[in-house]
């Protein structure tokens, strides 16, 4: 089962540049100074060098050997400019507005993606999910086949024995009230997720109702959603509409549904909105002693990822790996 060192065995074989937008934050400059430790990914710090360094310098973090990149000084801006204005010229962008725009580090840090300079991205210690989102819609785009970005948190239940309980959640963070056909996109998309993170998914579209016990317009769409979605993904255990107890208990599962191979196994779990699946995995976390890694994007060209403005460096840390291995 999961634990990160098989995300550090991979990056090991194939290390990876993640850029931090938020170079002098001290919980990135921690998380920064563990991973300079390392071999297997290099961060990249985005902000003034003398702030940066001076920051880490006050909270003690060795930040030696970083590359640090200051839009003001970037050497290949104007290259970066002409890019911009390129993916944006549907909105008329000038190469003033493109410059304004870009001053700013979640712009800037994206950028550094698309042009190759790094291979992933981590911000939002200190902005919104929309600002990490937006940018990247913008610039990095869906991948072909994706109409949405959405997100996905995985939770980790650490046992005495190692063999850690690894479940995936979604969406919890992104899509508000997503159709059927997101639904079937978010599922789909988390099936994949789950698979890097050692979990054999069997996927659970939940409700309040286990096929056809309870009636309404949420349990016709979940239905409607699991049906597509097993049409799209005829290998892929799923099922829907489930209640939770029926995901999760063999024993209820064998009373309300005894054909199905996904209840009572269930392991991803698909939320019929982001009332209901952020509530969810915050009770799994506060409550069920799991661990919540996430929320990690889905459905971008490459690897960009939103930290809670209430992280820790450890956090930050986890997530960098996450990101990168996503890579």
């Amino acid at each position: 089962m999961f634990g990160f060192g098989q995300l550090i065995d991979i990056l090991k074989k194939n290390p990876k540049k993640i850029v931090f937008t938020e170079g002098s934050d001290p919980r990135i400059l921690e998380a920064a100074s563990r991973l300079l430790a390392s071999n297997f990914l290099s961060p990249i710090l985005v902000g003034k060098e003398d702030e940066i360094q001076r920051a880490a310098e006050e909270s003690g973090f060795n930040i030696r050997g970083a590359h640090i990149v200051d839009p003001d000084t970037y050497e290949r801006f104007d290259e970066m400019v002409d890019m911009f204005c390129e993916l944006r010229k549907s909105k008329g962008v000038t190469p003033e507005q493109a410059r304004k725009t870009l001053a700013q580090a979640n712009y800037f840090g994206t950028m550094l993606v698309k042009m190759g300079e790094a291979d992933a991205l981590l911000g939002g210690a200190t902005y919104s999910t929309a600002d990490t989102v937006r940018p990247a819609l913008q610039l990095i785009k869906t991948k072909p086949g994706n109409s949405i970005v959405s997100s996905c948190f995985i939770l980790v239940r650490p046992s005495a024995t190692g063999d850690n309980e690894v479940i995936a959640m979604s969406d919890c963070a992104i899509n508000i009230k997503p159709t059927e056909d997101e639904l079937v996109e978010i599922a789909l998309e988390s099936a994949k997720c789950a698979k890097i993170f050692g979990i054999d998914p069997k996927v659970a579209f939940l409700s309040y109702s286990t096929l056809g016990s309870g009636a309404g317009e949420d349990v016709d769409k979940m239905r409607n959603a699991a049906a597509k979605a097993k049409a799209k993904a005829p290998d892929l255990p799923i099922e829907g509409e489930l209640q939770f107890d029926a995901a999760v208990s063999p024993r209820v599962a064998r009373t309300k549904c005894p054909d199905s191979e996904v209840a009572g196994h269930a392991n991803t779990f698909i939320f019929p909105d982001i009332n209901a699946g952020n509530i969810g995995y915050k009770i799994a976390q506060r409550m069920g002693n799991f661990e919540a890694y996430g929320p990690i994007l889905l459905g971008l060209n490459a690897p960009i990822n939103d930290l809670s403005r209430g992280c820790n460096a450890s956090e930050v840390y986890s997530m960098a790996i996450i990101t990168a291995a996503l890579a």
